[in-house]
């Protein structure tokens, strides 16, 4: 086993024992307790990261340029590493104990989807990896909703299993992107049983199938998934978003995303993907700490 083989090992099995560590502390320790000792964890962990701190480091100067010196970038990713380490600890908790969720959450805009639900062609919600989205979903589900979210396979089986566990747990339905077909049929089955379906827009998505379009001034590869299943399935589009609400979340419903007419198919899903990166650009710019900043977005 060379040496890079050996440390790509050695990351996932670190990886494997932190998640089943932080399981075996909920169900040994109070809230409060909790989120002492995992503060401490996620203290170590943002140290030890040197490799997505420096991703998070090289986001911010390609996004914000000029717009933004060093002691803010560096204050924005020591914070955005402290808020993807409280979600984890939330996500974690509240998957063992769904019934509290509801107690940290607002809603605004809820009117929009129940009014979109009310049609009865099922929603296209459309997120970011921004703010506790996982936990947005399962207050959703809490919340009597039928939830699905389209997800990516992790690199370690191990971790992949639990996580599907814990959402399947807790009412959220996770749906692989892989294989595709598979991925489709499943959820153009949610959508036309009247479902929730959640696709994350803000990654990288280089797989020949997706668009170019604007993110923070460059083109980014962005998947076409939330505008392709609203064509075809008439259901709306609503762009969802969680922020922190002092020590709670509050969730953002906007508006039906239209969709705009163009002269072909490709002008089609580019102007409209366009549209909705704008509406998440917006939201990362007014929240920059809430954005997963350690995700190499401009890949190419």
């Amino acid at each position: 086993m060379d040496l890079k083989t050996r440390t790509k090992y050695l990351k996932r099995a670190s990886a494997r024992v932190a998640l089943h560590m932080a399981f075996w502390f909920i169900h040994r320790l109070p809230y409060k307790a909790l989120k002492v000792v995992m503060h401490v964890f996620i203290f170590v962990w943002s140290r030890m990261a040197i490799r997505l701190r420096r991703i998070a480091h090289e986001s911010l100067r390609i996004a914000f340029a000029k717009e933004m010196d060093e002691k803010k970038r560096r204050r924005i990713v020591r914070d955005c590493f402290e808020n993807v380490g409280c979600s984890m600890v939330d996500l974690i908790y509240y998957s063992e104990y769904p019934a509290g969720v509801a107690k940290r959450f607002t809603i605004e805009g809820r009117e929009y989807l129940d009014r979109a639900l009310a049609a009865g062609r099922g929603v296209v919600v459309v997120t970011a990896h921004f703010g506790n989205f996982c936990l947005m979903m399962l207050n959703l589900a809490q919340l009597g909703y039928k939830v699905n979210c389209i997800i990516r396979r992790t690199r370690d089986e191990d971790i992949g299993q639990t996580i599907f566990k814990a959402m399947s747990k807790v009412g959220v339905h996770p749906i692989y992107s892989i294989p595709a077909r598979q991925s489709v049929q499943q959820s153009l089955k949610a959508l036309r049983q009247n479902e929730i379906l959640c696709i994350l827009l803000d990654q990288h998505f280089g797989s020949g199938s997706g668009v170019y379009v604007d993110f923070f001034g460059r083109k980014a590869a962005t998947a076409t998934g939330p505008i392709v299943f609203a064509n075809r399935t008439g259901s709306p589009i609503l762009p969802v978003f969680t922020v922190r609400d002092g020590a709670d979340y509050k969730i953002i419903i906007e508006p039906p995303f239209e969709l705009q007419a163009a002269e072909d198919d490709q002008a089609f899903l580019e102007k409209n993907v366009t549209g909705i990166t704008r509406i998440i650009e917006g939201y990362i710019r007014r929240y920059p700490a809430e954005w997963g900043w350690m995700h190499r977005r401009w890949k190419n």
